[in-house]
């Protein structure tokens, strides 16, 4: 059963998308069966791997508004071992037509039910908000991974968000856990990016990865030419830090060694 990872900030701008497409497709790579979830109505992870918006007929706003089977919506992407359910605008209008909908905060992990089997891992890229998506997002969540950019205002905003997290924990997911916060843009050369990892290494300890995303021009071409920066530039700094990102994630939920399991039992 799929390890479901939600990728959220309400912050915009702090590296949320870039991390839902390569931590998908490092995942994939890695050869874990992965299902990357586009759950912003910008719908960026979506033309980010090459889709092209007007040709998307079906999108997660028909799972969770018109019941429309996952199956039917999920599209194969040029990554090898890599899914998407592709998001919509649409998405914008499904918080006002779920209001009235009994267990509302449900309604995405309804959606997962029928594919959860299939899949090693299924990503969700929230939107930059804290609307309903975003808490149906982490009720069907496992964990949730925070990106929070090295930059002055990195802290702005997430005490809102934890907060928002802790509610969920209490009331609709009591199984949900912080996978990590991921510094995010870093720049070495910048006193600052250095204060801000110590800063949130200091005030979060043991939460935050030891991976660090390095700012880098590959990872925002990449997007550009619809594919996840591996397919891109395979050697650049972007995808060996996302490549880094999973292999971390999958060494603190000890999956490593049941892969390697299954590879022996298969020779």
């Amino acid at each position: 059963m799929a390890k479901i990872i939600a990728i959220a900030n309400q912050k915009g701008g702090v590296g949320k998308t870039t991390t839902a497409i390569n931590l998908a497709a490092s995942l994939a790579v890695l050869e874990y069966k992965t299902l990357l979830v586009d759950a912003d109505p910008q719908a960026n992870s979506t033309t980010g791997h090459g889709f092209d918006l007007k040709n998307i007929q079906l999108s997660l706003y028909d799972c969770m508004v018109n019941e429309t089977p996952a199956a039917k919506v999920i599209l194969k992407t040029e990554t090898p071992n890599l899914d998407i359910m592709p998001g919509h605008l649409d998405l914008v209008g499904a918080e006002i037509e779920l209001i009235n909908q009994p267990a509302r905060e449900n309604v995405m992990s309804r959606v997962f039910t029928s594919v959860r089997d299939q899949y090693d891992f299924i990503v969700i890229d929230c939107s930059p908000s804290l609307g309903l998506i975003t808490v149906n997002a982490l009720t069907s969540a496992d964990s949730v991974i925070i990106p929070v950019q090295c930059e002055y205002f990195a802290l702005e905003g997430l005490g809102k968000l934890l907060n928002t997290i802790k509610i969920v924990q209490t009331r609709l997911n009591t199984e949900l856990k912080i996978e990590g916060i991921l510094m995010t843009m870093y720049d070495g050369r910048l006193r600052l990016s250095n204060q801000v990892v110590e800063e949130i290494k200091n005030h979060f300890g043991e939460l935050v990865f030891d991976t660090i995303l390095h700012r880098n021009t590959r990872l925002g071409e990449a997007p550009g030419f619809g594919k996840p920066v591996l397919l891109y530039d395979a050697e650049s700094t972007g995808a060996i830090n996302y490549l880094n990102l999973a292999k971390e994630i999958l060494q603190k939920n000890n999956l490593t060694k049941i892969k390697n399991q299954a590879k022996i039992l298969e020779n």
